[in-house]
């Protein structure tokens, strides 16, 4: 290869291998994140502080943002009571503003083997595998988790 196919292609990986990292919904916001009208959501959920997070997205009430629904779908799915059907339609929102959410097709895809649906998790885990060129967390995560999941009998087990 000549040198400016390799500088491309280097490009092209680091491109790949970055893009997307910045809407998880378990992690703490960047500083670009810190001016986000979402920062103080992303802020109680790197807590774990779910009911907290979800008034602070309801504050926000961004419902036209794949991000909000990904954050309201995870943060309803953690809470203390878990609502997993909320989650649901907060994830199917996110995924119907943009079908290659990361964070939402991972966190639905956790959701499914919550509720004992593998068939829709496999289905969600094949969509990040087209979606992550290059692979990713989200993906990696969620293949983990399936893995978990079989391995367990068909039970679901949370992540440590």
């Amino acid at each position: 290869m000549n040198h400016p196919t390799i500088t491309r292609l280097v490009f092209a990986t680091v491109l790949a291998l970055t893009a997307g990292h910045a809407f998880a919904a378990d992690t703490a916001p960047s500083k670009t994140e810190a001016a986000s009208p979402l920062a103080a959501a992303r802020a109680q959920i790197a807590d774990k502080k779910w009911a907290a997070a979800i008034e602070e997205l309801k504050k926000v009430n961004d419902t036209g943002s794949a991000d909000w629904n990904n954050l309201m779908g995870y943060s309803l799915r953690k809470a203390k009571t878990p609502d997993y059907a909320a989650a649901e339609k907060y994830y199917d929102e996110a995924l119907r503003i943009d079908p290659k959410h990361r964070g939402a097709l991972e966190y639905s895809g956790e959701l499914y083997l919550m509720t004992g649906e593998l068939p829709k998790a496999e289905q969600r885990l094949a969509t990040l595998d087209k979606t992550c060129t290059f692979g990713c967390a989200e993906y990696t995560d969620l293949k983990k988790a399936v893995q978990n999941y079989k391995a367990n009998g068909n039970k679901y087990i949370a992540a440590q």
